[in-house]
């Protein structure tokens, strides 16, 4: 696991990366109002997760939309619910079975990826995250949450890595999966029955290494 990554000059953001639950994380990060990039200056809210923290299964996407922007909660737009119907299919309630987040936790001020610098400035939140939850498997959502949970540094090509499984040496003890993004599959809709393949691998991964998908939050 990446360790914490503090800096000496900035008290109040160690004492948020050095919270011992995920609750108070949460609170901590919430409160703090970050300015570690340029995109702390036009969100509207922060955007930390949704679902459950003691899922064992953990979303990563890229980064916050409009409707995220504003109600300060991840995947709440079409792609949101267009996700919760592709798991609801394997029989996982988004909200009870999943806990969902994003590389990057502000809304970029128009519809772009987020930039490397983005992303590094928020890696640390995503990495506390991580470790207070302690998923046993994290999927990642589109080529950019792969490229910088990875550390890939050149393009990825989703279609070589795409419904396959791996792991990291840097996150011990964690399974690691690429779907494609909801939101590439309402553009093309033809990746639909791809997705829904990989689904299925992920229940049959699910049911094969005994993990729940019915903890109630807490």
């Amino acid at each position: 696991m990446p360790s914490m990554q503090f800096d000496l000059l900035d008290a109040e953001y160690n004492e948020v990366l050095g919270q011992p639950t995920y609750v108070s994380f949460c609170d901590a990060l919430r409160a703090f109002g970050c300015q570690r990039c340029p995109l702390g200056a036009s969100r509207d809210k922060i955007v930390i997760d949704r679902g459950n923290p003691e899922s064992e299964v953990m979303i990563i996407s890229e980064r916050p939309g409009e409707n995220e922007n504003r109600e300060g909660v991840a995947f709440v737009g079409r792609a949101g619910e267009l996700l919760d119907r592709i798991f609801a299919a394997i029989g996982m309630n988004t909200d009870r079975d999943l806990i969902i987040t994003n590389v990057v936790k502000c809304m970029p001020p128009v519809d772009r990826q987020p930039t490397a610098g983005e992303a590094r400035a928020c890696l640390p939140y995503l990495e506390r995250q991580i470790a207070l939850i302690k998923p046993r498997l994290i999927i990642l959502l589109g080529a950019v949450a792969l490229k910088f949970v990875t550390g890939e540094t050149g393009d990825v090509d989703m279609e070589d890595c795409v419904g396959r499984f791996f792991t990291m040496t840097a996150y011990p003890g964690i399974q690691f999966v690429v779907l494609y993004h909801p939101a590439f599959l309402l553009r093309d809709p033809r990746k639909k029955k791809d997705m829904w393949e990989h689904v299925q691998k992920i229940r049959d991964f699910l049911q094969k290494n005994q993990f729940s998908v019915e903890k109630e939050k807490k």
